[in-house]
C-alpha cells in the first residue's frame, strides 16, 4: 500500500491533476443532479421513459413531468418519505394512449402501479416482475394483448392483479401459483383459455377470482376448495363444464357465487343454503343444473339477488322465503317446476309477505299448475317487476293484485286465467307495462284501465273480452302500444284512441267485430309504426286521414267491407314496408305512386275489384313481394301472373280546342293573376304597418351595437358560427345592461333565413328555460351592407360545452349539476314541444346552444333551424341543413322532416355527452360504435365504468354509494332509450322530465 506521501507526490504530476479534476467535476455534478432528484436518477429515468411511449395525452397530465418540479411533485407520482424513492404511479381514467415501457420495472421501491381506463397498446412488459416491492398492479379497462407474463411471480409481495378488459389470450401461467400473498385475481373479459388451471389453489390467500368473459373451456378444478378465505367467485361466460365441485361447497365465507352462461350440469348439494351462511349473491343462470332447488336456500338468510334461471331444475319449488328478508331480486324463469295442480303448487308465494325489499320476480316459463292465491297481493309495495307468463296457472285472477301499487310491469299471458279482469287493475298508478294476454279473460275490458296515466304498453289480446273499447282508454297519455286482437270486442272505434299523440309504437284491432269507418281523427297519430285493423266489420272508404300517418311502417286492413279507391293521401306513405288492403271491395287503378316507394316489401291488393294495368316497377317487379288474386279486370304486369294483355288505347287523342283556352282560360288566369298581385301588396303594406306600430320590443341600431361590442372587437367574441358571430357588449342604457349580440354572416347562404326561422320563434314563445331574447336589429353598416343581429340576455356562466370541454374551465361540473341541466333541457323541449301554442322543433339541440346563467339555471338558445308545425319558413327542404353531425338523428340524413322526436334524438345525445364527456363525434367512435352503443353496451351492469370521471362524488356511505349507482344506470337508461335510431321507440320527453325530477330528488336526499 503506498504512502499518503507517494500519494502527494504522484498528484504533482500533470496529467495526474488533470484527470483527478475531471473527476472531482464529474463528481460535483452527479452530486447536484443527485440532490436536484433526491438520489433516484433511476426513477427519473424510468418516468421520463414511461412519458416517452405515451403518444397521446389529452388532458394534459403529464406536462407536469419536466425538470422544473422535482418528481415527487408530477402529476400521479407519490414517493417515500424517507428515501425520496417514487411508490405510486397513479394515472387512472387520464385518456393516455400508446405503450407501457419496459423502464418502468427500473422503479424498484414501487408499491402501486394504476394504469386503469387508458388506451395502452403493446404487451405488458415482463420486467414488470423486477416490481418485488409491488403490491397493487391495475392494468385493467386497456388493450393490452399478447400473453400475461410469466415473469409477474417476481412481484412476491403482489396482493391485487387486475388485468380485466384487455385483449390478452393465451393460458395463465403456472408461476402465477408463485403469488402466495395474492388476494384479488382480476382477469375478466379478455381472450384467455386453458381452463382455469388447478395450481391456483396453491394461492389460499386468495378472497376474489374473476375470470368472466373468457373462453377458457374445461371444468372448475376441485383444489379451488382450498381457498378458504374466498369471499367471491366470479366465472359466469367462461364455456366451462361438468359439474361444481363439492369442494367449492366447503367455502363457507363465499357472498358471491356466479357461475352464469357456462355448461354446467348435476345437482346442487341439499345443504348448499346452510354451507354458505353469508351468502348475498347467487347467480348459476344459464346453465344445464338438474335436480330440485335446494329448499336449504331457506336458510342464506343474507341472500340479496336469486338467479337460477335457464336451468332444467324440476320438482316442486318447496323454498321458504320467509326468512329471506333482504332479498331484492328472485330470477327462476325457464325451468321446469312441473307441478301437479295440489293445492300448495303455488304456497312459496305465502312465504313472500316477509321480502319487503324485492323489486323483482320473475317465475314464468316454469311449467306452474295451480290458482294464484289471494296472498299475491301481500307481497313487497317496493316490487315493481312480476312475471308469471307462460305458465298454466288457472281461475280467477285475485282483486288483491290491485294492491302491488309499486308496480311498473306485470306479465300474465300466456295461461288459463277465466273470468273478469278485476277492476281493482286501476289500482296499479304505476304500471308501464301491462300484459294479459292470451288468456280466457271474459267480459267488458274495465273501464278503470283509464285510471292507469303511465301505461306505456298494454297487451288484452287473445281472450274472449267482449262489449265496445271503452273511450277511457284516451285517458292512458303515455300509451305507445295496444294490442286488442283476437278478442270479441265491438261497435265504433273510439276516436280518443286517436288523440293519444304518445301511439307510436302499435295499435292493433285485428280478428275483433269491429264496425263503423276509421275515424278521421286517426291523422293525429303521425308517429305510429304499426296499424292492424284487419278481419272486422270495418266499413265506408278508407279515410284519407291515414295519409297523415307518415310513419307508419306496416298497414294492415284486410279482411273489412271497405270501399271506393286508394286514398291518393298514401303517396305520403313511402316509409311502409307492408301493406294489406286485401279482402275488401275496394275499386279503381292501382295507383302509380306504389311502384315508387323504395322501403315496400310486401304487398297485398288480393280480391277486391281493381282494374286497369298492373305496374311492373318497384315491389311489382318480384312476383313474391305482391299479390293480386282475385281482382278480375286487372291486365298485364309481370308474365308470371298469367293476366291478359291491356287493350292498347288509340294513337290520336281529341285535342284540346285552343278557341276554347283562349276564350275562357285566358282571362279566367288573368283575374288570378291580378288578384294574387293585390293581396301581395296588401300584405306588404300589412308587415310594414305592423313592424312600425306595433314594436314591443327596445329598439337599438347598428351603431349601438357597434359601440356596444367596441367595434365587435375580437377580445369580446364570445363564440363564432357558420351563420353568426356571438359578441360580448354593453348596452347604453339606465343599467348599462350587458349582453350578448348575435351577427349574422348574411353572406353565408341560408344565414338569413335562419335570421327568420329565430325571430318567428322567439314571437311564440317565453319559457325559464329558454334563452331571453331583448331585442333584434335589422338594419345596414356605415358601408350600406346589410346587417342583422339578435341581442340576447348574457349568461355569465358560458355553454355546457365549454365545462365540458374547454382546458380554460379548470372547474367540473359535479353530478348534481349535470342533472340539474338536463332536467332545465328537458322541460324547455316539454314547453316547446307540448305547452306552446303552436309545437317548435329546435332542430339543433348541442351543448354549444345550452348556455348556463350565474345560478347555474340552462337555457337554450340558437333558434336558427327551429321549425315551427304550420308556418312554412321555406328553410326545411329535403336537402336543406337538418342539425348538427352526432347530435342530428338518422331519419333527418334520409330526407325526413324535422320532428319533435328529432329533438328527443338529439337531446338523448346531449345527455350521454354530459354524463360520459365524451363527444359524439370523438375519435374512438368508429367501425360501428357510437356515443350510444358506447353507452348501452355498458348498460346497467358497467354504467359507473362509462360515467365521466368529474361527475361522480364518492359517498360517505355504502348505502349512499349504491343510490348514487342506481340514479348512474337510471340517467344512462334515459339517454340510451332517447338516442335510438327508431323514432318510435324514443322515450316521450314528458316521461323524460318526470324521470330526471325523480334522480334529482333522490340525490338531493342523500
Amino acid at each position: 500500500m503506498k504512502s499518503p506521501q507517494a500519494i502527494i507526490h504522484l498528484s504533482s504530476s500533470p496529467l495526474i491533476s488533470f484527470l483527478f479534476y475531471s473527476l472531482t467535476i464529474t463528481c460535483l455534478t452527479s452530486a447536484i443532479v443527485s440532490a436536484s432528484n433526491g438520489g433516484n436518477e433511476t426513477d427519473y429515468d424510468a418516468l421520463l421513459s414511461f412519458k416517452s411511449k405515451i403518444t397521446h395525452d389529452p388532458y394534459k397530465v403529464l406536462t407536469s413531468w419536466n425538470n422544473s418540479f422535482h418528481l415527487c411533485d408530477w402529476s400521479g407520482i407519490s414517493c417515500g418519505k424517507r428515501h425520496k424513492r417514487v411508490t405510486v404511479l397513479w394515472l387512472d381514467s387520464q385518456g393516455l394512449e400508446g405503450s407501457l415501457s419496459p423502464h418502468v420495472g427500473n422503479l424498484s421501491f414501487l408499491r402501486i402501479l394504476s394504469l386503469s381506463n387508458n388506451s395502452f397498446q403493446g404487451t405488458i412488459p415482463h420486467e414488470l416482475g423486477r416490481l418485488s416491492r409491488l403490491r397493487y398492479l391495475y392494468l385493467n379497462r386497456n388493450k393490452f394483448s399478447g400473453v400475461i407474463p410469466t415473469n409477474l411471480s417476481g412481484c412476491s409481495n403482489l396482493e391485487d392483479l387486475w388485468l380485466a378488459q384487455n385483449n390478452l389470450v393465451g393460458s395463465i401461467p403456472k408461476e402465477m401459483s408463485f403469488l402466495s400473498k395474492l388476494t384479488r385475481l382480476f382477469i375478466h373479459e379478455n381472450n384467455l383459455t386453458g381452463g382455469i388451471p388447478p395450481f391456483l389453489g396453491n394461492i389460499t390467500s386468495m378472497e376474489v377470482f374473476s375470470a368472466v368473459s373468457n373462453p377458457l373451456g374445461g371444468s372448475i378444478p376441485d383444489t379451488l376448495g382450498l381457498w378458504k378465505s374466498l369471499t367471491e367467485f366470479d366465472a359466469g361466460g367462461c364455456n366451462l363444464y361438468g359439474s361444481i365441485p363439492h369442494s367449492i361447497f366447503n367455502l363457507s365465507l363465499i357472498v358471491n357465487l356466479s357461475l352464469s352462461t357456462n355448461h354446467l350440469t348435476g345437482s346442487l348439494p341439499l345443504e348448499i343454503g346452510n354451507q354458505f351462511p353469508k351468502l348475498e349473491w347467487l347467480q348459476l343462470r344459464d346453465n344445464e343444473l338438474t335436480g330440485v332447488l335446494p329448499p336449504s336456500i331457506s336458510n342464506c338468510s343474507k341472500l340479496r339477488h336469486l338467479e337460477m334461471d335457464g336451468n332444467n331444475f324440476s320438482g316442486k319449488l318447496t323454498i321458504n322465503f320467509s326468512k329471506l328478508r333482504d332479498i331484492n331480486i328472485i330470477r327462476l324463469y325457464d325451468n321446469n317446476f312441473h307441478g301437479r295442480g295440489e293445492a300448495d303448487d303455488l304456497r312459496f308465494i305465502d312465504s313472500l309477505k316477509n321480502c319487503t325489499k324485492l323489486v323483482e320476480l320473475g317465475i314464468y316459463s316454469c311449467n306452474l299448475i295451480g290458482v294464484l292465491p289471494i296472498s299475491i297481493g301481500n307481497l313487497s309495495d317496493q316490487l315493481s317487476y312480476l312475471a308469471l307468463d307462460d305458465n298454466q296457472l288457472f281461475g280467477s285472477l285475485p282483486s288483491s293484485i290491485g294492491s302491488l301499487v309499486g308496480l311498473t310491469s306485470l306479465y300474465l299471458g300466456p295461461n288459463l286465467f277465466k273470468g273478469k279482469i278485476p277492476s281493482t287493475i286501476g289500482k296499479l298508478k304505476k304500471i308501464q307495462y301491462l300484459g294479459l294476454d292470451s288468456n280466457q279473460f271474459l267480459g267488458p275490458i274495465p273501464d278503470a284501465i283509464g285510471n292507469l296515466s303511465l301505461l306505456t304498453e298494454l297487451y288484452l289480446d287473445s281472450n274472449k273480452l267482449e262489449g265496445q273499447i271503452p273511450p277511457s282508454l284516451g285517458n292512458c297519455t303515455e300509451l305507445n302500444g295496444l294490442n286488442l286482437a283476437y278478442n270479441r270486442l265491438s261497435g265504433n272505434i273510439p276516436k280518443q284512441l286517436f288523440q293519444l299523440p304518445s301511439l307510436n309504437y302499435f295499435l292493433n284491432f285485428s280478428q275483433n267485430r269491429l264496425s263503423g269507418s276509421i275515424p278521421s281523427e286517426i291523422k293525429n297519430l303521425k308517429t305510429l309504426s304499426n296499424l292492424d285493423l284487419s278481419y272486422n266489420n270495418l266499413s265506408g272508404n278508407i279515410t284519407s286521414s291515414l295519409g297523415d300517418c307518415i310513419s307508419l311502417t306496416t298497414l294492415n286492413l284486410r279482411g273489412n267491407r271497405f270501399h271506393g279507391t286508394i286514398p291518393s293521401s298514401f303517396s305520403s306513405l313511402g316509409g311502409l314496408g307492408v301493406l294489406d288492403i286485401s279482402e275488401n271491395n275496394l275499386s279503381g287503378r292501382i295507383p302509380q305512386f306504389l311502384d315508387k316507394w323504395k322501403s315496400l316489401e310486401y304487398l297485398n291488393l288480393s280480391f277486391n275489384d281493381f282494374k286497369g294495368e298492373v305496374p311492373v316497377q318497384g315491389v311489382f317487379a318480384n312476383a313474391s313481394l305482391f299479390s293480386v288474386l282475385g281482382n278480375d279486370k286487372l291486365c298485364g304486369g309481370l308474365v308470371t301472373l298469367e293476366l291478359p294483355k291491356c287493350k292498347e288505347t288509340g294513337s290520336k287523342k281529341k285535342r284540346f280546342p285552343f278557341f276554347i283556352f283562349v276564350i275562357v282560360i285566358a282571362p279566367t288566369l288573368l283575374i288570378v293573376l291580378c288578384c294574387v298581385y293585390l293581396l301581395c301588396k296588401k300584405k306588404r303594406n300589412s308587415q310594414q304597418s305592423q313592424s312600425s306600430g306595433s314594436e314591443r320590443f327596445m329598439k337599438v341600431s347598428y351603431g349601438q351595437l357597434l359601440k356596444a361590442t367596441d367595434g365587435f372587437s375580437g377580445a369580446n367574441l364570445i363564440r363564432e358560427g357558420g351563420f353568426s358571430s356571438v359578441y360580448k357588449g354593453i348596452l347604453d342604457s339606465n343599467d348599462d345592461k350587458t349582453v350578448a349580440i348575435k351577427v349574422l354572416h348574411l353572406q353565408t347562404r341560408g344565414a338569413h333565413k335562419s335570421f327568420i326561422a329565430e325571430c318567428e320563434a322567439w314571437r311564440n314563445i317565453r319559457h325559464r328555460n329558454l334563452l331571453k331574447i331583448i331585442t333584434s336589429c335589422s338594419s345596414v353598416d356605415f358601408q350600406g351592407n346589410d346587417f342583422e343581429a339578435l341581442v340576447y340576455e348574457f349568461m355569465p356562466n358560458g355553454s355546457v360545452h365549454d365545462w365540458l370541454h374547454s382546458s380554460a374551465n379548470t372547474s367540473k361540473l359535479n353530478l348534481l349539476q349535470r342533472i340539474n341541466i338536463l332536467r332545465d333541457v328537458a322541460n324547455a323541449l316539454d314547453y316547446l314541444h307540448n305547452r306552446c301554442q303552436t309545437t317548435i322543433i329546435h332542430g339543433d339541440l348541442k351543448p354549444s346552444n345550452i348556455l348556463l346563467d350565474a345560478d347555474m339555471v340552462a337555457h337554450v338558445g340558437d333558434f336558427g333551424l327551429a321549425r315551427i308545425l304550420g308556418i312554412e319558413l321555406n328553410q326545411n327542404s329535403s336537402t336543406g341543413v337538418k342539425g348538427t353531425i352526432g347530435y342530428a338523428p338518422p331519419e333527418y340524413g334520409l330526407g325526413s322532416e324535422m320532428t319533435s322526436i328529432g329533438d328527443v334524438y338529439s337531446f338523448g345525445i346531449l345527455l350521454l355527452e354530459v354524463m360520459t364527456g365524451k363527444k359524439p363525434t370523438d375519435d374512438m367512435f368508429n367501425d360501428g360504435l357510437s356515443l350510444h352503443k358506447f353507452a348501452y353496451m355498458a348498460f346497467p351492469d358497467q354504467v359507473i365504468d362509462v360515467i365521466d370521471g368529474d361527475a361522480i362524488v364518492l359517498q360517505s356511505s355504502e348505502a349512499n354509494a349504491k343510490k348514487v349507482e342506481e340514479c348512474l344506470v337510471a340517467i344512462i337508461k334515459i339517454g340510451v332509450s332517447c338516442s335510438v335510431d327508431s323514432p318510435p321507440q324514443r322515450m316521450k320527453i314528458e316521461i323524460v322530465v318526470n324521470e330526471l325530477q325523480r334522480i334529482l330528488n333522490v340525490l338531493q336526499n342523500i
